[in-house]
């Protein structure tokens, strides 16, 4: 398992700690799903850019 360190500041994780507890987990895995959620955040964005020329050429071109 891959770890990585990130520094935040003292309100941060105790905004972290409180809301790890309203959610019943650790903080860990409540940054786990923060990151989660971002990254979902980002597929939805990028799903809502109009496709370019060739995207939609790719899509429209017959198979057989």
């Amino acid at each position: 398992m891959q770890s990585t360190s990130v520094r935040i500041d003292r309100a941060t994780h105790e905004e972290l700690k409180q809301l790890a507890a309203e959610l019943h987990t650790t903080v860990g895995h409540t940054v786990h799903l923060a990151v989660r959620a971002l990254r979902q955040d980002k597929v939805g964005s990028d799903l809502r850019t109009p496709l370019r020329a060739d995207e939609s050429a790719w899509l429209d071109a017959a198979l057989g």
